[in-house]
C-alpha cells in the first residue's frame, strides 16, 4: 500500500520504523543451567568434595574388613552386619554422612551460589543477561541441587562397590524382620538416597539465601552449615519437643522406613513438605533480597 493511500485512509504512515522489543529467547534458561553446571563439576573443589565423600564407605569397609567387624550395637548403625553382607556399607556410609559430611559439603556449594560470582566480579553481567535475576537464582538453586544428587549417588556407588567387592553380597534381613533378595536391597538403597537428596533441598534454600546477604563465600558457607549443625543440636533436647517438627533436619534418618516390610512412605511425606516449605520460605527471602540489590559486582 502507498503512502498516498494510507494517507487517504486516514492513517499516517510512520517515518520510521517502529523498533520491537527483544524477548528472551526460551532456550537463555537452559543455556545457563548447562552452563552452571558445567562450571560447577569443572572445579577441582567439587571433585575433591565428591572424592572426599566416597572415601567414607571405603575407610568404613576398609576398617572392618581388618579389624573384623565390631560388637552389636556399637558404632553406626548397620556397622556390624557389614561382614555378613557388604551392601549396609552403603546403609552405613549414609547414616555416618547424613549428620555432617553431606550438609558440609552441600553448604559450600549452596553459600557460593551467589556471594561466589560476586566475589570475582562476575554477578552483575549474569545479571544482565536475558536470563534475568529470577532465572539466575532458580539456576543457582538447581546447581545446588544437583549437587546434592551427585554427592548421593557417590556415596551409595562407592558403598555399593567397595562392599561387593571385599564382602559377601546376599539376602538382606529388613527391620521388619523379614528377609529380600539383593537386587531388591539395591533398590530400597537408592530410594534411601532420593530421601536423603529431599532431606537436603531445605538446607539448599538456605544457603542460596545467605548467599544473597554478602559477597564473601566463606561467611555464607560458614552460616549455612553451622546452622545445620544448631538444626541437629535442638532437635535432640528434649525440652523443644514442640520445635522438633519444625526444624529441617528432624526427619533425616526416617529413611529407616524403606527398611521395612511393607515400605512406610510417611515419613518420606513428611519431610518432603518439610523441606518444600523451607523451600518456599527462603526461597521467597532470596528473591526479596536478590531483586532488590543493588549488584556492584
Amino acid at each position: 500500500m502507498s503512502s498516498s493511500e494510507t494517507e487517504a485512509d486516514g492513517v499516517a504512515a510512520p517515518a520510521h520504523p517502529v523498533p520491537t522489543a527483544k524477548l528472551p529467547h526460551p532456550s537463555a534458561g537452559w543455556s545457563l543451567l548447562w552452563s552452571e553446571l558445567a562450571v560447577l563439576f569443572r572445579r577441582w573443589r567439587t571433585w575433591a568434595m565428591l572424592a572426599a565423600l566416597a572415601a567414607i564407605p571405603i575407610l568404613i569397609a576398609v576398617a572392618v574388613r581388618i579389624t573384623g567387624g565390631s560388637r552389636a550395637g556399637r558404632g553406626p548403625a548397620f556397622l556390624d552386619q557389614i561382614t555378613a553382607n557388604g551392601l549396609f556399607v552403603g546403609f552405613t556410609a549414609l547414616v555416618v554422612c547424613v549428620p555432617l559430611f553431606l550438609p558440609l559439603t552441600v553448604g559450600v556449594v549452596a553459600g557460593d551460589t551467589i556471594a561466589g560470582e560476586a566475589s570475582h566480579g562476575t554477578l552483575r553481567y549474569l545479571v544482565i543477561a536475558p536470563a534475568g535475576r529470577l532465572r539466575l537464582l532458580a539456576v543457582k538453586y538447581a546447581g545446588s541441587a544437583a549437587f546434592c544428587i551427585a554427592g548421593t549417588a557417590v556415596v551409595i556407588a562407592a558403598g555399593s562397590a567397595i562392599g561387593a567387592i571385599l564382602f559377601p553380597v546376599g539376602p538382606v534381613t529388613l527391620l521388619s524382620g523379614s528377609q529380600v533378595g539383593a537386587w531388591d536391597a539395591f533398590l530400597r538403597l537408592l530410594l534411601i538416597g532420593a530421601y536423603v537428596v529431599v532431606s537436603l533441598l531445605g538446607l539448599c534454600a538456605i544457603g542460596l539465601f545467605f548467599s544473597t546477604l554478602t559477597d564473601v563465600p566463606v561467611g555464607a558457607m560458614a552460616a549455612t552449615i553451622v546452622l545445620s549443625v544448631v538444626s541437629q543440636v535442638l532437635d535432640q533436647l528434649p525440652q523443644l519437643d514442640g520445635l522438633h517438627p519444625w526444624l529441617f533436619s528432624h526427619y533425616w534418618f526416617g529413611f529407616a522406613d524403606f527398611l521395612r516390610d511393607p515400605v512406610s512412605w510417611d515419613s518420606f511425606g513428611s519431610n518432603a513438605l518439610l523441606q518444600l516449605g523451607y523451600v518456599a520460605v527462603f526461597g521467597a527471602l532470596a528473591i526479596g533480597r536478590f531483586t532488590t540489590k543493588d549488584i556492584l559486582s
